[in-house]
């Protein structure tokens, strides 16, 4: 797609969400729902600003030694078995589990909820090699009966009200078109307990690399990550190199921190440190375990002290929820994997500033995904150096240059600013810079400027 058709695509796509009142009712309802439990959460720190602070400097420390911390993993997860395989792109994640399942002749997969497989488009590549592969995670289950991609870092079917998941049901599995959430839970549990019987391989991704006990951190409500690593005899963690910390005794801030921003929980329900397949002396556990490490373009965000910034972050989504573009276009809108404030700053560098650069002025600046993130990245500047960036790579059109350079000069020739009345203004800038109103309310300029106004009053003084 080129990048005219891709900016295109997403205006078109957003102004129709915006204009959407039934899914904004829906989204804000369950925003709603979050925002009215994330407080009750934070309770559980004595302080909770502190909290952040040191999760940001400890997320500083493991992405300022990536390479150390990395190399310190794969030799102790090795140790013990597993195999670790490093990533450079998509297609290099693609073909080394489709090597895999060859290999074991896998028919089944089934998938826990992972953000980084939605990246490297999993289920579409599995889908033309003939292996079937089945979300387990309740709401990706439902987004892929729906053939949609999730809507939501962490909510992947937040936009979809109860009525709509059980009318897909029954479409799909013959279910009452009025069953409750719990009957529909329950179906959902009968159909995927059957899947992961019949599994080769299983897919988890990882929310935490711990680099000092060489082990995968994954931590989830439903428990499907467990049973997606546990029942095949192969699991394959496929994870993002920037999800590294240092230590293991980071999880007793992380973990929490995680739940709290993500959920409102003071921890979810399921948390696991895996470190290999089953041992001897074990009596469970996949019997072969290997870990795909994908870089993606994360080591270009590296390499940019200004952004590395970014690659803090622990995926909470506590951004998107706070966000008033997210809550007004919703996830599907942005037409990439990681949607949201986060997204916008970070698709850019991965999949490239030419295609994605108009993503970051997809905000209103207000700060507000700063406040919320849970360690302290300063999204909103983010955004402002992505968009500094793609002016210095020249990545802006004429139209856009001409329109700065004339306000630059206007606003440099005070008597010309003074001579021009409001209607003069309002025309000019309405009128003639049609790309502001295309998107945008009209502005209106008083009939005497400030300067005008303040000399009334005070004089030149």
């Amino acid at each position: 797609m080129q990048v005219k058709e891709i900016q295109e695509q997403f205006l078109a796509s957003s102004t129709v969400k915006a204009a959407d009142r039934e899914h904004r009712r829906k989204i804000n309802f369950n925003i709603g729902k979050y925002n009215a439990v994330v407080p009750k959460g934070k309770q559980q720190f004595m302080n909770v600003e502190l909290a952040r602070e040191k999760a940001k400097n400890a997320k500083w420390k493991a992405i300022a030694t990536l390479d150390k911390q990395l190399e310190l993993f794969e030799s102790i997860i090795t140790a013990r078995g597993a195999k670790v395989i490093w990533a450079e792109d998509v297609t290099q994640a693609q073909e080394a589990i489709g090597k895999i399942c060859r290999e074991k002749n896998c028919k089944t997969l089934v998938k826990s909820k992972s953000m980084v497989t939605e990246e490297i488009h999993l289920n579409d590549y599995l889908a033309s090699i003939g292996v079937e592969s089945v979300e387990t995670d309740l709401g990706e289950y439902i987004q892929q009966l729906d053939g949609e991609a999730p809507y939501h870092i962490v909510t992947p079917a937040m936009h979809k009200s109860k009525e709509d998941v059980a009318k897909l049901f029954a479409e799909k599995l013959g279910t009452d078109p009025k069953a409750t959430p719990e009957q529909l839970t329950l179906k959902a549990r009968e159909v995927l307990r059957k899947k992961y019987v019949e599994a080769e391989v299983g897919v988890t991704g990882g929310n935490f690399i711990v680099a000092d006990v060489g082990g995968i951190a994954v931590t989830e409500n439903e428990g499907n990550a467990r049973l997606s690593c546990a029942w095949p005899s192969t699991h394959i963690v496929v994870v993002g190199i920037e999800k590294v910390i240092a230590s293991w005794s980071d999880l007793q801030l992380f973990w929490p921190l995680l739940a709290t921003y993500g959920t409102g929980q003071r921890v979810t329900v399921y948390n696991s440190l895996l470190t290999g397949p089953r041992q001897p002396h074990e009596t469970d556990g996949p019997q072969e375990m290997i870990v795909i490490l994908l870089d993606n373009g994360r080591t270009n965000i590296l390499a940019d002290e200004r952004q590395r910034e970014s690659l803090y972050c622990i995926r909470c989504g506590a951004c998107l929820n706070a966000c008033p573009i997210y809550k007004n276009i919703g996830g599907h809108a942005y037409g990439v994997t990681y949607s949201g404030p986060i997204g916008s700053v970070i698709t850019p560098h991965l999949q490239g500033l030419d295609e994605y650069k108009h993503l970051s002025y997809a905000s209103s600046l207000c700060g507000n995904c700063t406040a919320v993130c849970a360690v302290k990245i300063n999204l909103h500047e983010l955004l402002l150096e992505n968009r500094n960036q793609s002016v210095r790579e020249k990545k802006n059109n004429w139209k856009e240059k001409a329109a700065w350079q004339a306000w630059k000069q206007a606003m440099l020739f005070r008597p010309a600013m003074n001579m021009a009345n409001g209607k003069m203004k309002n025309w000019f800038v309405n009128k003639v810079f049609t790309a502001w109103t295309a998107q945008r309310g009209p502005l209106t300029f008083p009939d005497r400027t400030f300067n005008q106004q303040w000399r009334d009053k005070y004089g030149d003084q």
